[in-house]
Protein backbone atom coordinates (compact mmCIF):
# COMPACT_ATOMS: atom_id res chain seq x y z
CA UNK A 1 0.00 0.00 0.00
CA UNK A 2 1.61 4.21 -0.72
CA UNK A 3 2.03 5.77 1.46
CA UNK A 4 -0.21 9.31 1.65
CA UNK A 5 2.22 12.70 1.49
CA UNK A 6 1.48 13.23 4.85
CA UNK A 7 5.22 14.47 5.82
CA UNK A 8 5.36 18.05 5.11
CA UNK A 9 8.50 20.15 4.53
CA UNK A 10 8.57 24.02 5.19
CA UNK A 11 11.48 26.36 3.88
CA UNK A 12 10.74 29.77 4.79
CA UNK A 13 12.19 32.06 1.45
CA UNK A 14 15.45 33.78 1.76
CA UNK A 15 14.65 34.31 5.96
CA UNK A 16 17.03 36.47 7.32
CA UNK A 17 17.03 38.92 3.81
CA UNK A 18 12.84 38.79 4.09
CA UNK A 19 12.47 39.58 7.44
CA UNK A 20 15.03 42.77 7.05
CA UNK A 21 12.93 43.46 3.66
CA UNK A 22 9.63 43.27 5.92
CA UNK A 23 10.99 45.36 8.37
CA UNK A 24 12.38 48.02 6.22
CA UNK A 25 9.82 49.35 3.85
CA UNK A 26 12.58 50.96 1.79
CA UNK A 27 14.02 47.49 1.10
CA UNK A 28 10.87 45.54 -0.30
CA UNK A 29 11.76 44.58 -3.92
CA UNK A 30 15.49 45.29 -3.48
CA UNK A 31 18.26 43.20 -3.79
CA UNK A 32 19.40 42.64 0.18
CA UNK A 33 22.41 40.92 1.51
CA UNK A 34 22.65 39.71 5.22
CA UNK A 35 25.93 38.60 6.62
CA UNK A 36 29.43 39.45 7.95
CA UNK A 37 30.71 43.04 6.48
CA UNK A 38 33.89 42.73 7.28
CA UNK A 39 37.06 41.49 4.57
CA UNK A 40 36.60 37.80 6.02
CA UNK A 41 32.71 38.10 6.15
CA UNK A 42 30.48 35.93 4.23
CA UNK A 43 26.65 35.77 3.09
CA UNK A 44 24.52 34.62 5.12
CA UNK A 45 21.21 35.11 2.99
CA UNK A 46 21.06 36.82 0.38
CA UNK A 47 17.58 38.40 -1.36
CA UNK A 48 16.10 36.63 -4.99
CA UNK A 49 16.86 40.47 -5.96
CA UNK A 50 19.92 40.06 -5.35
CA UNK A 51 20.43 36.38 -6.75
CA UNK A 52 19.92 37.74 -10.03
CA UNK A 53 23.37 39.12 -9.84
CA UNK A 54 25.07 35.44 -8.62
CA UNK A 55 24.79 36.03 -4.69
CA UNK A 56 24.92 33.30 -2.99
CA UNK A 57 25.01 32.11 0.73
CA UNK A 58 28.59 30.91 2.23
CA UNK A 59 29.42 33.11 -0.68
CA UNK A 60 32.57 36.00 0.69
CA UNK A 61 30.98 39.16 1.14
CA UNK A 62 34.00 40.77 -0.96
CA UNK A 63 32.57 38.43 -4.06
CA UNK A 64 29.37 39.75 -3.33
CA UNK A 65 29.72 43.17 -3.55
CA UNK A 66 31.56 43.12 -6.72
CA UNK A 67 28.30 41.17 -8.08
CA UNK A 68 26.18 43.49 -6.83
CA UNK A 69 27.73 46.51 -5.57
CA UNK A 70 24.49 48.57 -5.04
CA UNK A 71 22.77 46.33 -2.61
CA UNK A 72 21.77 46.46 0.75
CA UNK A 73 24.59 45.02 3.07
CA UNK A 74 23.47 44.49 6.53
CA UNK A 75 24.66 42.55 9.35
CA UNK A 76 22.62 39.48 10.77
CA UNK A 77 19.96 40.52 13.75
CA UNK A 78 19.50 36.94 15.36
CA UNK A 79 17.27 38.04 18.14
CA UNK A 80 15.01 39.36 15.70
CA UNK A 81 15.58 36.19 13.52
CA UNK A 82 14.79 33.95 16.35
CA UNK A 83 11.55 35.76 17.63
CA UNK A 84 10.30 34.99 13.98
CA UNK A 85 11.06 31.49 14.50
CA UNK A 86 9.51 30.99 17.24
CA UNK A 87 6.35 32.50 15.69
CA UNK A 88 7.07 30.01 12.67
CA UNK A 89 7.24 27.02 14.81
CA UNK A 90 4.41 27.31 17.08
CA UNK A 91 2.03 27.34 14.02
CA UNK A 92 3.38 23.91 12.91
CA UNK A 93 3.51 22.48 16.39
CA UNK A 94 -0.60 23.25 16.45
CA UNK A 95 -0.52 20.88 13.22
CA UNK A 96 1.39 18.07 14.76
CA UNK A 97 3.43 17.07 18.00
CA UNK A 98 5.90 15.90 15.72
CA UNK A 99 7.98 18.69 14.60
CA UNK A 100 11.75 18.39 13.85
CA UNK A 101 13.21 22.00 13.39
CA UNK A 102 16.36 21.92 11.01
CA UNK A 103 17.11 25.31 11.97
CA UNK A 104 15.38 28.86 12.47
CA UNK A 105 13.81 28.72 8.72
CA UNK A 106 12.84 25.16 8.09
CA UNK A 107 11.63 22.20 9.74
CA UNK A 108 9.63 18.39 8.81
CA UNK A 109 6.23 18.24 10.05
CA UNK A 110 4.09 14.49 10.08
CA UNK A 111 1.25 15.49 9.45
CA UNK A 112 -0.32 12.17 10.45
CA UNK A 113 0.66 12.09 14.33
CA UNK A 114 -2.39 14.68 15.28
CA UNK A 115 -4.65 13.64 12.13
CA UNK A 116 -3.96 16.94 10.53
CA UNK A 117 -3.70 15.40 7.16
CA UNK A 118 -4.45 11.75 6.01
CA UNK A 119 -4.46 11.60 2.05
CA UNK A 120 -3.57 14.12 -0.69
CA UNK A 121 -5.98 16.53 -0.72
CA UNK A 122 -6.15 16.73 2.93
CA UNK A 123 -1.89 17.56 2.80
CA UNK A 124 -2.22 19.83 0.36
CA UNK A 125 -5.29 21.61 1.83
CA UNK A 126 -3.04 21.94 5.43
CA UNK A 127 0.05 22.88 3.36
CA UNK A 128 -1.80 25.86 2.12
CA UNK A 129 -3.84 26.96 5.47
CA UNK A 130 -0.20 27.13 6.53
CA UNK A 131 1.55 28.91 4.50
CA UNK A 132 -1.79 31.63 5.47
CA UNK A 133 -1.05 31.03 8.67
CA UNK A 134 2.75 32.17 8.41
CA UNK A 135 1.43 35.14 5.69
CA UNK A 136 -0.83 36.34 8.43
CA UNK A 137 1.79 35.97 11.70
CA UNK A 138 4.66 36.97 10.35
CA UNK A 139 3.87 39.23 6.92
CA UNK A 140 6.83 36.55 5.51
CA UNK A 141 6.16 33.79 2.79
CA UNK A 142 7.78 29.92 3.01
CA UNK A 143 7.56 27.23 1.01
CA UNK A 144 5.65 23.84 1.44
CA UNK A 145 7.24 20.52 -0.21
CA UNK A 146 4.50 17.78 0.68
CA UNK A 147 5.52 13.70 0.06
CA UNK A 148 5.63 10.27 1.52
CA UNK A 149 8.85 10.62 3.17
CA UNK A 150 11.22 13.54 4.18
CA UNK A 151 13.77 13.16 1.14
CA UNK A 152 10.79 13.79 -1.46
CA UNK A 153 9.29 16.49 0.79
CA UNK A 154 12.56 18.33 0.81
CA UNK A 155 12.91 17.64 -2.56
CA UNK A 156 9.49 19.05 -3.10
CA UNK A 157 10.01 22.21 -1.01
CA UNK A 158 13.35 23.17 -3.25
CA UNK A 159 10.90 23.02 -6.26
CA UNK A 160 8.37 24.89 -4.76
CA UNK A 161 10.48 28.11 -4.06
CA UNK A 162 10.11 31.06 -4.04
CA UNK A 163 6.60 31.09 -2.16
CA UNK A 164 4.58 27.94 -3.42
CA UNK A 165 3.60 24.66 -2.72
CA UNK A 166 4.40 21.21 -3.67
CA UNK A 167 3.10 18.03 -3.68
CA UNK A 168 4.20 14.69 -4.66
CA UNK A 169 1.67 12.48 -5.74
CA UNK A 170 1.86 8.58 -4.62
CA UNK A 171 3.36 6.26 -7.39
CA UNK A 172 5.25 9.38 -9.47
CA UNK A 173 8.63 9.54 -6.89
CA UNK A 174 10.66 7.46 -9.38
CA UNK A 175 9.43 9.36 -12.58
CA UNK A 176 10.23 12.59 -11.26
CA UNK A 177 13.76 11.57 -9.27
CA UNK A 178 14.86 10.03 -12.24
CA UNK A 179 16.22 13.15 -14.20
CA UNK A 180 17.96 14.80 -11.34
CA UNK A 181 21.02 15.49 -10.58
CA UNK A 182 23.15 12.78 -8.09
CA UNK A 183 23.37 15.86 -6.26
CA UNK A 184 19.58 16.17 -5.46
CA UNK A 185 19.92 13.64 -3.15
CA UNK A 186 21.25 14.12 0.78
CA UNK A 187 24.26 13.00 1.78
CA UNK A 188 26.14 13.41 -2.08
CA UNK A 189 28.17 16.28 -1.39
CA UNK A 190 30.74 17.67 -4.04
CA UNK A 191 33.39 14.86 -3.64
CA UNK A 192 30.51 12.01 -4.23
CA UNK A 193 29.25 13.96 -6.77
CA UNK A 194 33.01 14.00 -8.40
CA UNK A 195 33.25 10.77 -7.72
CA UNK A 196 30.13 9.37 -9.23
CA UNK A 197 30.61 11.45 -12.03
CA UNK A 198 34.48 9.67 -12.98
CA UNK A 199 32.40 6.35 -13.02
CA UNK A 200 29.68 8.01 -15.47
CA UNK A 201 26.84 8.55 -13.38
CA UNK A 202 25.23 11.95 -13.47
CA UNK A 203 21.61 11.22 -12.29
CA UNK A 204 19.80 9.58 -9.95
CA UNK A 205 17.78 7.23 -12.92
CA UNK A 206 21.85 6.17 -13.66
CA UNK A 207 22.50 5.71 -9.65
CA UNK A 208 19.59 3.12 -9.91
CA UNK A 209 20.97 1.70 -12.84
CA UNK A 210 24.00 1.14 -11.44
CA UNK A 211 22.60 -0.93 -8.98
CA UNK A 212 23.60 -1.94 -5.12
CA UNK A 213 26.82 -3.77 -6.10
CA UNK A 214 28.45 -1.35 -7.69
CA UNK A 215 27.21 1.34 -6.03
CA UNK A 216 28.49 -0.12 -2.50
CA UNK A 217 32.13 -0.78 -4.42
CA UNK A 218 32.43 3.26 -5.65
CA UNK A 219 31.36 4.31 -2.02
CA UNK A 220 31.90 1.92 0.63
CA UNK A 221 28.73 -0.58 2.14
CA UNK A 222 26.83 1.85 4.57
CA UNK A 223 26.49 4.64 1.73
CA UNK A 224 26.54 2.68 -1.44
CA UNK A 225 23.20 1.09 0.14
CA UNK A 226 21.48 4.56 1.68
CA UNK A 227 22.19 5.82 -1.88
CA UNK A 228 20.61 3.05 -3.88
CA UNK A 229 17.33 2.74 -1.81
CA UNK A 230 17.36 6.71 -2.21
CA UNK A 231 17.49 6.62 -6.05
CA UNK A 232 14.19 4.38 -5.62
CA UNK A 233 13.05 6.72 -3.80
CA UNK A 234 12.92 4.49 -0.53
CA UNK A 235 13.27 6.69 2.67
CA UNK A 236 11.94 5.17 5.94
CA UNK A 237 13.38 8.19 8.15
CA UNK A 238 10.61 9.16 10.53
CA UNK A 239 10.15 12.41 12.19
CA UNK A 240 11.48 13.04 15.07
CA UNK A 241 10.55 15.71 17.66
CA UNK A 242 12.48 18.88 18.58
CA UNK A 243 15.13 17.53 20.71
CA UNK A 244 16.92 19.60 23.10
CA UNK A 245 20.13 21.75 22.68
CA UNK A 246 23.24 20.04 23.67
CA UNK A 247 25.35 23.11 23.80
CA UNK A 248 25.00 26.86 23.97
CA UNK A 249 28.14 28.62 22.48
CA UNK A 250 29.18 32.25 20.70
CA UNK A 251 31.68 33.09 18.70
CA UNK A 252 33.45 35.66 16.73
CA UNK A 253 35.50 35.54 13.55
CA UNK A 254 37.91 39.10 13.70
CA UNK A 255 38.40 40.92 10.66
CA UNK A 256 42.54 41.84 11.85
CA UNK A 257 43.97 38.88 13.60
CA UNK A 258 44.28 39.96 17.52
CA UNK A 259 47.74 39.68 18.78
CA UNK A 260 47.70 41.65 21.98
CA UNK A 261 47.35 38.75 24.98
CA UNK A 262 45.38 41.45 27.07
CA UNK A 263 42.92 41.92 24.16
CA UNK A 264 42.46 38.15 23.23
CA UNK A 265 41.53 37.74 27.39
CA UNK A 266 39.40 40.50 27.23
CA UNK A 267 37.50 39.02 24.18
CA UNK A 268 37.14 35.31 25.70
CA UNK A 269 35.52 37.26 29.37
CA UNK A 270 33.01 38.88 26.61
CA UNK A 271 32.22 36.03 24.59
CA UNK A 272 31.72 34.38 28.40
CA UNK A 273 29.25 36.97 28.87
CA UNK A 274 27.22 36.79 25.96
CA UNK A 275 26.84 32.68 26.12
CA UNK A 276 25.91 33.10 29.66
CA UNK A 277 23.18 35.62 28.40
CA UNK A 278 21.67 32.72 25.96
CA UNK A 279 21.99 30.60 28.63
CA UNK A 280 19.50 32.17 30.61
CA UNK A 281 17.21 33.07 27.91
CA UNK A 282 16.70 29.47 27.60
CA UNK A 283 16.40 29.05 31.21
CA UNK A 284 19.39 26.24 30.74
CA UNK A 285 22.65 25.69 33.06
CA UNK A 286 25.60 23.30 32.28
CA UNK A 287 28.91 21.95 33.72
CA UNK A 288 31.19 21.91 30.77
CA UNK A 289 32.77 25.14 30.00
CA UNK A 290 34.55 25.07 26.41
CA UNK A 291 36.99 27.10 24.59
CA UNK A 292 37.38 27.28 21.11
CA UNK A 293 40.29 29.31 19.42
CA UNK A 294 41.37 29.71 15.80
CA UNK A 295 44.70 30.75 15.50
CA UNK A 296 45.99 33.19 12.29
CA UNK A 297 47.56 29.53 10.38
CA UNK A 298 43.61 28.14 10.77
CA UNK A 299 44.48 25.50 13.03
CA UNK A 300 41.64 25.81 15.21
CA UNK A 301 42.26 24.51 19.17
CA UNK A 302 39.31 23.60 21.57
CA UNK A 303 39.79 23.21 25.51
CA UNK A 304 37.24 22.38 27.72
CA UNK A 305 36.55 22.57 31.90
CA UNK A 306 34.15 20.04 33.44
CA UNK A 307 32.74 21.98 36.87
CA UNK A 308 31.38 19.93 39.72
CA UNK A 309 27.81 21.04 38.92
CA UNK A 310 25.88 22.72 36.38
CA UNK A 311 26.15 26.78 36.62
CA UNK A 312 25.26 29.79 34.54
CA UNK A 313 26.99 32.77 36.71
CA UNK A 314 28.65 34.48 34.55
CA UNK A 315 31.67 35.00 37.18
CA UNK A 316 32.16 31.26 37.04
CA UNK A 317 32.17 30.77 33.24
CA UNK A 318 34.39 33.59 32.87
CA UNK A 319 37.01 32.68 35.48
CA UNK A 320 36.66 29.05 33.77
CA UNK A 321 37.28 30.10 30.09
CA UNK A 322 40.14 32.67 31.06
CA UNK A 323 42.10 29.00 32.95
CA UNK A 324 41.54 27.83 29.55
CA UNK A 325 42.81 30.35 27.98
CA UNK A 326 46.83 30.00 29.83
CA UNK A 327 46.91 26.82 28.15
CA UNK A 328 46.93 27.70 24.59
CA UNK A 329 49.56 29.77 22.67
CA UNK A 330 48.43 33.16 20.65
CA UNK A 331 51.70 34.41 19.66
CA UNK A 332 51.12 34.14 16.49
CA UNK A 333 47.47 36.14 16.28
CA UNK A 334 44.00 34.99 16.72
CA UNK A 335 41.43 35.03 14.07
CA UNK A 336 38.32 33.35 15.89
CA UNK A 337 37.71 32.71 19.51
CA UNK A 338 34.63 31.16 20.93
CA UNK A 339 33.37 30.27 23.90
CA UNK A 340 30.43 27.66 24.59
CA UNK A 341 28.70 25.58 27.70
CA UNK A 342 28.01 21.30 27.55
CA UNK A 343 26.12 19.30 29.88
CA UNK A 344 22.90 21.13 30.06
CA UNK A 345 20.53 21.01 32.95
CA UNK A 346 17.60 23.25 33.30
CA UNK A 347 18.71 23.46 37.12
CA UNK A 348 21.73 25.71 38.67
CA UNK A 349 23.97 23.91 41.06
CA UNK A 350 23.75 27.88 43.11
CA UNK A 351 24.08 26.01 46.67
CA UNK A 352 27.55 24.75 45.74
CA UNK A 353 29.19 28.05 45.11
CA UNK A 354 27.54 29.34 47.93
CA UNK A 355 29.24 26.60 49.85
CA UNK A 356 32.30 27.52 48.67
CA UNK A 357 32.35 30.82 49.08
CA UNK A 358 31.02 30.34 52.87
CA UNK A 359 34.04 27.52 53.61
CA UNK A 360 36.55 30.92 52.26
CA UNK A 361 34.34 33.33 54.75
CA UNK A 362 35.31 30.77 57.34
CA UNK A 363 39.14 30.67 56.72
CA UNK A 364 41.50 32.88 58.81
CA UNK A 365 41.25 36.58 57.04
CA UNK A 366 44.36 37.67 55.38
CA UNK A 367 45.43 41.43 55.02
CA UNK A 368 45.50 41.31 51.21
CA UNK A 369 43.28 43.38 48.31
CA UNK A 370 40.35 41.51 47.74
CA UNK A 371 39.93 40.07 43.88
CA UNK A 372 38.92 43.66 41.61
CA UNK A 373 36.20 43.27 39.81
CA UNK A 374 36.24 43.98 36.06
CA UNK A 375 33.33 46.36 35.02
CA UNK A 376 32.74 47.87 31.79
CA UNK A 377 32.83 51.33 32.31
CA UNK A 378 31.65 53.55 29.89
CA UNK A 379 34.26 54.54 27.01
CA UNK A 380 34.85 57.81 25.94
CA UNK A 381 35.57 57.16 22.30
CA UNK A 382 32.74 57.12 19.53
CA UNK A 383 30.33 54.85 19.54
CA UNK A 384 29.95 52.42 16.63
CA UNK A 385 26.90 51.81 14.73
CA UNK A 386 26.32 48.61 12.33
CA UNK A 387 24.36 48.58 8.88
CA UNK A 388 20.70 47.32 9.73
CA UNK A 389 20.65 48.30 13.55
CA UNK A 390 17.30 49.67 15.15
CA UNK A 391 17.49 52.67 16.49
CA UNK A 392 15.12 55.46 17.57
CA UNK A 393 15.15 59.43 17.78
CA UNK A 394 14.47 61.83 20.21
CA UNK A 395 12.71 63.88 17.76
CA UNK A 396 12.06 61.48 14.45
CA UNK A 397 11.11 58.36 15.83
CA UNK A 398 12.42 55.12 15.07
CA UNK A 399 14.50 53.67 11.93
CA UNK A 400 17.29 51.53 11.37
CA UNK A 401 20.95 52.45 10.34
CA UNK A 402 21.53 52.62 6.61
CA UNK A 403 25.63 53.63 6.97
CA UNK A 404 27.98 55.17 9.40
CA UNK A 405 31.76 56.70 8.75
CA UNK A 406 33.80 59.62 9.70
CA UNK A 407 32.05 60.34 12.58
CA UNK A 408 28.45 60.43 11.06
CA UNK A 409 25.68 57.85 10.95
CA UNK A 410 23.09 58.09 8.49
CA UNK A 411 19.66 56.69 9.47
CA UNK A 412 16.07 55.86 7.85
CA UNK A 413 13.47 56.77 9.69
CA UNK A 414 10.89 54.08 8.70
CA UNK A 415 8.89 51.48 10.80
CA UNK A 416 7.37 47.97 9.21
CA UNK A 417 3.91 49.34 8.60
CA UNK A 418 4.84 52.84 6.89
CA UNK A 419 5.58 53.52 3.93
CA UNK A 420 9.79 54.22 3.05
CA UNK A 421 11.00 56.75 5.05
CA UNK A 422 13.44 59.82 4.70
CA UNK A 423 16.76 59.62 5.43
CA UNK A 424 18.92 61.98 7.71
CA UNK A 425 22.58 62.15 8.83
CA UNK A 426 24.13 62.59 12.68
CA UNK A 427 26.91 62.87 14.28
CA UNK A 428 27.62 59.48 16.17
CA UNK A 429 27.68 61.13 19.38
CA UNK A 430 24.19 62.47 18.77
CA UNK A 431 22.67 62.32 22.45
CA UNK A 432 19.14 62.16 21.09
CA UNK A 433 19.65 58.98 18.67
CA UNK A 434 19.79 55.41 20.75
CA UNK A 435 19.79 51.70 19.83
CA UNK A 436 16.21 50.86 19.82
CA UNK A 437 14.50 47.30 20.07
CA UNK A 438 13.11 46.19 16.66
CA UNK A 439 9.73 46.55 15.94
CA UNK A 440 7.17 43.33 15.03
CA UNK A 441 6.51 42.93 11.67
CA UNK A 442 2.95 42.45 12.04
CA UNK A 443 1.15 44.30 14.63
CA UNK A 444 -2.01 42.67 16.61
CA UNK A 445 -5.38 43.73 16.67
CA UNK A 446 -5.97 47.25 18.16
CA UNK A 447 -2.07 48.60 17.41
CA UNK A 448 -2.33 51.60 14.38
CA UNK A 449 -0.10 51.58 12.85
CA UNK A 450 2.52 54.65 13.20
CA UNK A 451 1.57 57.95 11.73
CA UNK A 452 3.61 61.40 11.86
CA UNK A 453 4.30 62.71 15.33
CA UNK A 454 3.25 59.25 17.13
CA UNK A 455 6.03 57.97 19.62
CA UNK A 456 6.26 54.79 17.67
CA UNK A 457 6.97 55.99 14.48
CA UNK A 458 8.65 59.04 12.40
CA UNK A 459 7.16 62.21 13.33
CA UNK A 460 8.54 63.89 10.15
CA UNK A 461 7.82 62.08 6.79
CA UNK A 462 6.62 63.52 3.30
CA UNK A 463 3.94 62.88 1.26
CA UNK A 464 3.51 59.49 -0.07
CA UNK A 465 3.99 59.29 -3.83
CA UNK A 466 1.73 56.95 -6.24
CA UNK A 467 4.34 54.34 -5.75
CA UNK A 468 4.48 54.19 -1.75
CA UNK A 469 0.54 54.83 -1.80
CA UNK A 470 -0.20 51.96 -3.54
CA UNK A 471 2.13 50.02 -1.65
CA UNK A 472 1.50 51.55 1.59
CA UNK A 473 -2.13 50.04 1.09
CA UNK A 474 -0.46 46.48 1.71
CA UNK A 475 1.73 47.58 4.51
CA UNK A 476 3.11 45.06 7.13
CA UNK A 477 3.76 42.08 4.43
CA UNK A 478 7.03 41.21 3.31
CA UNK A 479 6.89 41.43 -0.68
CA UNK A 480 5.57 38.20 -2.25
CA UNK A 481 8.11 36.19 -4.60
CA UNK A 482 5.63 34.69 -6.82
CA UNK A 483 7.32 34.74 -10.24
CA UNK A 484 10.95 33.48 -9.01
CA UNK A 485 14.17 34.86 -9.15
CA UNK A 486 14.17 35.47 -12.54
CA UNK A 487 11.19 38.05 -12.58
CA UNK A 488 13.63 40.85 -11.26
CA UNK A 489 16.24 41.90 -13.18
CA UNK A 490 15.54 45.23 -12.65
CA UNK A 491 15.33 45.31 -8.83
CA UNK A 492 18.47 46.38 -7.22
CA UNK A 493 18.77 49.00 -5.07
CA UNK A 494 18.38 52.17 -7.71
CA UNK A 495 21.32 54.15 -9.06
CA UNK A 496 20.30 57.22 -6.55
CA UNK A 497 20.81 55.15 -3.34
CA UNK A 498 24.67 55.16 -1.95
CA UNK A 499 27.14 52.59 -3.83
CA UNK A 500 27.49 50.34 -0.49
CA UNK A 501 25.10 50.59 2.08
CA UNK A 502 27.46 49.47 5.03
CA UNK A 503 30.62 51.69 4.95
CA UNK A 504 30.03 55.18 3.93
CA UNK A 505 27.51 58.19 5.19
CA UNK A 506 25.39 59.86 1.62
CA UNK A 507 23.59 62.87 4.28
CA UNK A 508 20.08 63.31 3.31
CA UNK A 509 18.55 61.67 -0.02
CA UNK A 510 15.61 61.17 -2.05
CA UNK A 511 12.98 58.01 -1.44
CA UNK A 512 13.11 55.19 -3.87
Amino acid sequence: MRKAPTILHLDMDAFYASVEQAAKPSLRGKAVVVGGLGPRGVVATASYEARVFGVHSAMPMAQARRLAPNAAYLVPRFSVYRSVSEQVMALLRELSPLVEPLSLDEAFVDLEARGAAWDAESARLTGTRLRADIKAVTGLTGSVGLAASKMLAKIASEQAKPDGLVLIEPGTERALLGPMPVRTLPGVGPATGDHLRRAGITTVEELAEAGEDELVRLLGRAHGQALYAMALARDDRPVVAEREAKSVSVEDTYDVDIHDRLRVGLEVQRLADRCVRRLREAGLSGRTIVLKVRRYDFSTLTRSETLRGPTDDPAVVREAAARLLESVDTTGGVRLLGVGVSGLADYTQEDLFAQAAGERASEPQVEEAAPAVVEEEPQPEERHWRPGQDVRHAAYGAGWVQGSGLGRVTVRFETPQSAPGRVRTFRVDDGELEPAEALPLVRGPGHPPPCPGRSDGPRHRAPPGPAEAAHHAGAGHATSDQGGPGTRQASSVPASLPKSWSGRVDGAMSRP
